[in-house]
């Protein structure tokens, strides 16, 4: 298992009121490949510097932090191409949670 973050940008259709489902349904393709879930970072609606339409000019950006097998990364990442709720997603490996102050 390594750890990875998952920087997703959503489409919302400008509502936010069905983001908590696509984050629900996010974190069961990671526990789907084997996955846990560790924090869910909701980063808030952005701007995109440069549109090619004027019909989407924002997403909901959400970073996820997660333990996974390598090998589930190349899955999550077609599985996601697929889901009209996702503009864009992005995995980098992740450093070590910071130890606890003693």
């Amino acid at each position: 298992m390594k750890r990875y973050e998952g920087l997703f940008i959503l489409n919302t259709a400008g509502q936010e009121e069905g983001l908590n489902e696509i984050l629900d349904r996010i974190t069961a393709e990671i526990k789907a490949v084997g996955g846990r879930v560790e924090t869910i970072q909701k980063m808030g609606r952005h701007s995109f510097a440069r549109v090619a339409n004027r019909k989407v000019t924002s997403g909901f950006y959400v970073n996820f932090i997660f333990e996974a097998p390598p090998e589930a990364i190349a899955q999550l990442r077609n599985k996601f191409a697929l889901w009209e709720e996702v503009f864009r997603v992005m995995f980098t490996l992740a450093q070590a949670p910071a130890a606890a102050a003693a």
